[in-house]
């Protein structure tokens, strides 16, 4: 099928393409849209801003709703560059926090784009300068919380554990009179994240994953005081599942610039497949249901002081971690490009 053929099927469809109505997939086609928060380092590499795209083709659907995004890395760029995504797929109105000092301090191949112009106009319009123009991730995260349901949110984590441990920490104020991890006990439901690794990575059994090294002793906060159910996915889920860099050079360019294809490219260009970690655990924080991936029994993960992740079974533990069937990965990878590459269901700012 022509490719763009395929892309607009994509974006009319659900990823079940004929569906009994009277299916269990029909009727968790019909439950109420996971509240999701996405908490994200987007500056070092591209998955994250293909997990982006790929919640907002999630909420198009009405499988999710973005209820705000945290970044964890400290770079001034990186929120105006979410907030252009945001407005790119029409929903620039979505609240963007920071990790502001003390935050990882990274550099990144693709932020820049949010400065790029063609005709003496922004490529990609958005409405904040800078990051000092955000608020911090740790009073998003209290507000945004503070208003939901109880047990009623989900948070993708695909980066550093920086935010969430500060929200632990953090003590009553004008949004809620509840401590930091008071709040996330009444309100988060699943802490989907991705970090770690539990399996041997190229026969490193002792292997000390990114996003946990860059920030041990908050990572090992989560591990320790989170007080609801976490599903890691570790650095293994990601490499298994590469996407195709012949979708970012076809499955994009139903406009002339894309946040998503051209972030990939400056970060990586084609043909080198790009792993997709951050887009698993967003794929299980909103279609967990959908037997994407298998899940380890409940157990403990420990942060050791290196950084390496152990994971003990115990019946008491509120942590588990995806594994990836071979008979599974064709049908993740398939979602992960369809939804990842789906056009907008309205725009806001961008221009054809």
């Amino acid at each position: 099928m022509h490719w763009g053929l395929l892309t607009f099927l994509v974006a009319a469809t659900p990823l079940t393409l004929a569906m009994d109505p009277g299916s269990s997939e029909a009727q968790a086609a019909n439950t109420e849209p996971v509240r999701l928060i996405f908490d994200t380092d987007i500056c070092g590499d591209c998955d994250d801003v293909l997990a982006l795209g790929m919640i907002h083709a999630l909420q198009s659907r009405g499988h999710c709703r973005l209820l705000a995004v945290t970044i964890s890395a400290d770079h001034e760029l990186a929120a105006p560059f979410v907030d252009a995504v945001n407005t790119f797929y029409g929903r620039g109105e979505i609240p963007i926090g920071v990790v502001g000092s003390g935050g990882v301090v990274e550099k990144s191949a693709f932020l820049a784009l949010v400065e790029e112009k063609d005709g003496g106009r922004l490529r990609y319009p958005h409405r904040l300068p800078s990051g000092r123009s955000a608020p911090s991730a740790t009073a998003v995260l209290r507000q945004t919380l503070a208003a939901q349901p109880d047990g009623s949110v989900v948070i993708a984590q695909v980066g550093f554990s920086t935010n969430l441990a500060r929200l632990l920490d953090s003590r009553p104020d004008e949004h809620s009179p509840m401590t930091g991890h008071e709040l996330v006990r009444r309100k988060v439901k699943l802490l989907s994240l991705m970090a770690g690794a539990f399996q041997p990575i190229e026969g490193i059994a002792h292997y000390r994953e990114y996003n946990v090294i860059k920030d041990i002793k908050s990572a090992q906060t989560l591990a320790e005081r989170w007080p609801t159910a976490m599903v890691y996915s570790g650095f293994e889920i990601g490499i298994a599942l590469p996407y195709p860099a012949v979708s970012i050079e076809r499955d994009y360019a139903y406009v002339p610039h894309h946040p998503l294809a051209e972030a990939y490219i400056r970060r990586n260009p084609p043909p080198h497949n790009r792993p997709t970690w951050d887009l698993t655990s967003v794929l299980f924080a909103v279609l967990g249901d959908r037997g994407y991936f298998a899940v380890s029994p409940r157990g403990q993960v420990t942060v050791e002081a290196d950084g390496v992740t152990r994971f003990e079974a115990t019946p008491e533990g509120r942590h588990s971690y995806l594994i990836l069937q071979p008979q599974q990965q064709p049908r993740v990878l398939e979602a992960l490009v369809q939804l990842s590459s789906q056009p907008p269901s309205r725009v806001e700012g961008s221009r054809p």
